[in-house]
């Protein structure tokens, strides 16, 4: 099947026996059972079932199964956001003393989580690009995954997984790809060598912004060697399933970072549009980015134009589509904010991958917090206005910017 008909049609076990197309909201704490024994099987990962919605329920069970077999994974875990889905996928890896590359290209608040996670001993090493050499030149003995999003937000920077991730073998460490910014509709990383997906299913994957929710999707190939990789001793007996058997029955559940069924059900819904709103979403970015590079007073960034440094590698890895974000500098934080209120039709939020065309200004929201060494490595500056574009006629998109580029 095609992408959008596998989005319709491939996740027949998410159907049920009165026929619906979409599984019901199992919008309950806890499952019965008739007698104590079918409970204690269920609790102890000896009989099929559900026990209690923290560790696992239908809805959310349904939704995982269409992410993973969209992504090509052989398992998924939904988490109650993109930055829980980061946060237990790293933890269920890393320990005191382990080191972790990742890219300086990050979500401010992924910045912020890896600043955390040194106060347990974990320390992250930011290369200003993720490639085969910087790779193989900064991982060493304690180094236990690479971590990048595929494309940067909002550096817009791309990630060649096929190259990282043959890096990532000769070291014997797991590649981990952030791909909220890609979407299964431009790529699946496994296919290209990645060993663990993640998705702020907040973002594109629902479309509508109307849920907080995160997915860690796993490939099932990396080997977790228990003299790397200790906590794993005791998982070598499920095999390719290690990682998700060891983060379902630790930190994840541990934590509490899971998914409310009403969200899955919500993020299915969104689900069945990918492909289409990301067909119009990539195109009108894409047009945009066009238009931006005609005008003197507006510096813009988009990694499907020719004149980026990612080009080839958007065509190559991303089917020529180079996503639905851009960035743009307009020459100072005063233009900046004129051009913002001037626009009428994109939102002033905090958000991407909503059918709404929306901007921000990263310095003072999402990066508030970080230095500006961290911002200028990110690709965030006074002046600069990230745009998630959305599903509205590409003509008005480009008249609204038009007047308000004007103004500058």
């Amino acid at each position: 099947m095609n992408f959008n008909t596998a989005l319709l049609h491939s996740a027949k076990q998410s159907l049920n026996e009165q026929g619906a197309t979409l599984p019901p909201i199992y919008q309950v704490s806890a499952f019965a059972y008739d007698t104590a024994e079918q409970l204690e099987n269920v609790f102890n990962n000896r009989a099929a079932g559900f026990s209690y919605s923290r560790v696992s329920n239908p809805t959310v069970s349904a939704f995982e199964n269409r992410i993973a077999e969209l992504e090509g994974g052989i398992g998924a875990v939904a988490c109650s956001s993109g930055m829980a889905a980061i946060t237990s996928a790293l933890l269920n890896i890393l320990q005191s003393g382990d080191e972790v590359i990742v890219s300086t290209g990050l979500f401010g608040g992924t910045i912020e989580l890896f600043e955390d996670l040194s106060a347990f001993g974990i320390k992250a090493v930011f290369l200003d690009s993720i490639t085969y050499d910087t790779v193989t030149a900064a991982a060493n003995d304690s180094t236990k995954a690479v971590f990048s999003e595929l494309i940067g937000n909002p550096k817009l920077d791309v990630v060649d997984i096929a190259d990282v991730s043959r890096a990532c073998r000769e070291k014997g460490i797991p590649l981990i790809i952030d791909s909220t910014t890609a979407t299964p509709y431009l790529v699946n990383p496994i296919s290209e060598g990645a060993d663990i997906v993640i998705h702020s299913s907040s973002k594109y994957i629902n479309g509508s912004g109307n849920s907080i929710s995160g997915i860690i999707v796993d490939s099932g190939r990396f080997r977790w060697d228990p003299a790397k990789y200790p906590g794993f001793e005791k998982y070598r007996k499920f095999g390719p399933f290690a990682f998700l058997s060891k983060l379902r029955n630790g930190i994840w559940r541990n934590t509490g970072a899971c998914l409310s069924p009403f969200n899955a059900y919500m993020n299915m819904i969104g689900l069945e549009t990918l492909g289409l709103r990301m067909q119009t979403c990539c195109s009108n970015a894409s047009k945009l980015a066009e238009f931006f590079s005609t005008l003197d007073n507006i510096e813009v960034n988009y990694p499907g134009l020719p004149s980026s440094p990612y080009f080839d590698i958007v065509q190559r890895e991303l089917g020529g589509k180079g996503g639905a974000i851009i960035t743009i500098r307009a020459g100072s934080k005063e233009k900046a904010f004129r051009l913002m209120n001037k626009i009428r039709y994109a939102c002033v939020a905090t958000n991407i991958g909503d059918v709404r065309t929306l901007v921000i200004h990263p310095a003072s929201t999402i990066y508030t917090h970080s230095t500006d060494k961290q911002r200028i490595s990110a690709g965030v500056y006074d002046d600069t206005i990230r745009i998630s574009v959305g599903i509205e006629d590409i003509d008005d998109l480009i008249a609204d910017f038009r007047q308000a580029a004007a103004e500058l």
